[in-house]
Order: C-alpha cells, then structure tokens, then sequence
C-alpha cells in the first residue's frame, strides 16, 4: 500500500518539455512512473522521445486528462506561469497536483489552494521534491535510487533531508515519502500527510521532519496525541538558527520564542514522539521503534 501515489498511478508532466521538465520526467519513467502525457501550451500533438517510451504533448491539461485518462500532474514551470498552470489542473479535476517549482509568489500559493480545497484537487508543494512510493511511482525530483520499498511513512519539509532519511533507512524501507515544501503556504501539511499514514494498512510506523518556522510542528503534535497510534519519530531542523534570519525555505523563520526548534522538540516530545538531534539519530530512533537493529 501507499499515500496519494500508486503503482497505478497515471502521471502528466506540465512543462515537460523544458529542460528541467524533460530531465526530470526521463528520471521518474525510469522509476517505473506511467507517464501519460506531457503538457506545453502551443506545442499539442508534438511528441518527446524517452528511448523506451514516447511520450506525447498535449496543449492543455484537459485534453491531456481527457485523451489519457491522467490522474496526477507534476508541475515543471517557471514561477511566474505556475499560478495559472496549477489552476488549469484543478480546472481538469486532476486529483493530486505536484509542484515542484520554487519562488512561486505566496498571493499565487494562497489562490490555488483555496481553489483546490475547493474543488476535488490535492495540492504537493509548492517547492518541494515531490513524494515516491518505492516500487510503485515518482512524482517529482526523488532520488529513486536510495531507498527501497518497505513500512515506513515520511513527511517532510526538506528535500534534502527526506534524502538522507530515505537512505539511512534503506534496508527498512518505505510505503510513501512525501516532500510537503517549506512555503510559509504549502497545500498538503504534516497532518493530511500523518492522517493517511494512520490510516495506511501499508504504514507501520512514520518519520515526519519538520524545521523552525511557524507552527506546523506544534499542530501536528496536537493531532498525533488526538489520532495517531502508530509509531511517530521527529526530526527538527534549525537548532542552530539564528533569531530573525530566514534560513533557506522561506517559512523558516524565527521571530523571539515562536517557531523554534526547541519549542517544536517540546511540543512532539509532550505527545509522546521521540526526536531525534540529528538525522542519523533520528534513523536509529526508527530502528529502535520497529525493533530493527
């Protein structure tokens, strides 16, 4: 089993012919992702060759589902055309849209995803690296070479650190790992994303990685004391941070006590979630959790 994203899975690429779009597209294929269509305004019934599969372009996200019968979107496009292609796949009804895209402008962030919320469409991101159901589907820029299938759940506002955990626990394994963004608005949060663990049969236990910034963390904690009963380990990134200084994602920031890492390590541990001082140690928090060595 897995989250959002299965061996069914039928994926559209908006941008895809972009160098970034096109690159990344031969990288999921090659995770054995079903990609459907590609989709680039002006170039409909264009076509792009991946060696083992050609994939064909359609001009709007409409035909693309209509004609393919696509059900995921991972948007590849410039920040400032990002809005409007997020919205021509809500428009469509595409179920779960990814956005890979970082710099999006944060009124564009609040419109889609009240859009979305509104309509049937689930929104990845944006500037996030997507989520990987080992074995199954990529949708976004993991790295499918690192990990392997398995029982673990992970959440994720870093890139870079889903990366690490997903490697530190590769002889474990993983049902689903999700790059939520580190936006101070992102569409898919901890919870939507705990929610579906706890409710996963394939899930056994989760990893969730959170960072200064915001409250995020603290809410989440709330809701796994409320509805979780699976096996949760944290990792808390920022320790080190100094107040006042945007630290690489954009909703990472301090202003005085709010949004710290020591506060957000407080509130998990309050609830029961063992937090680990650094990703290794965090891995072996999940090993120990699991009963693995």
């Amino acid at each position: 089993m897995a989250i959002f994203l299965t061996k069914d899975s039928r994926v559209l690429v908006q941008g895809m012919t972009g160098a970034e779009g096109r690159r990344h597209t031969a990288r999921m294929l090659a995770a054995g992702t079903d990609i459907v269509a590609g989709v680039t305004p002006g170039k409909g019934g264009a076509s792009v060759d991946f060696g083992e599969r050609t994939v064909p372009v359609f001009g709007s996200v409409a035909d693309a589902v209509e004609q393919t019968g696509a059900d995921v979107s991972v948007v590849f496009v410039p920040p400032k055309f990002t809005g409007g292609a997020v919205e021509e796949a809500i428009a469509a009804k595409v179920p779960l849209c990814v956005v890979i895209t970082e710099g999006v402008p944060v009124h564009d962030a609040v419109r889609f995803r009240a859009l979305a919320a509104a309509g049937d469409t689930r929104i990845i991101g944006p500037n996030c690296p997507g989520l990987i159901s080992p074995g199954q589907s990529s949708a976004g820029i993991i790295p499918a070479d690192i990990t392997s299938a398995g029982r673990i759940g992970l959440v994720s506002k870093s890139g870079t650190l889903t990366y690490q955990l997903m490697y530190e626990l590769r002889d474990l394994g993983f049902s689903t790992a999700v790059g939520i963004g580190g936006d101070p608005v992102v569409g898919t949060t901890h919870i939507d994303c705990l929610r579906a663990f706890q409710e996963d049969p394939g899930t056994d236990a989760i990893v969730m990685i959170g960072e200064i910034g915001g409250d995020a963390e603290e809410r989440a904690a709330a809701y796994i004391a409320a509805n979780v009963t699976k096996p949760v380990v944290a990792y808390v990134a920022g320790f080190t941070a100094p107040e006042g200084k945007t630290m690489g994602h954009a909703g990472a920031i301090v202003s005085g006590s709010s949004g710290t890492a020591q506060a957000k390590k407080e509130a998990l541990e309050a609830v029961g979630v063992r937090v680990g001082k650094t990703p290794t140690e965090t891995a072996r928090l999940m090993r120990s959790a699991l009963g693995a060595r």
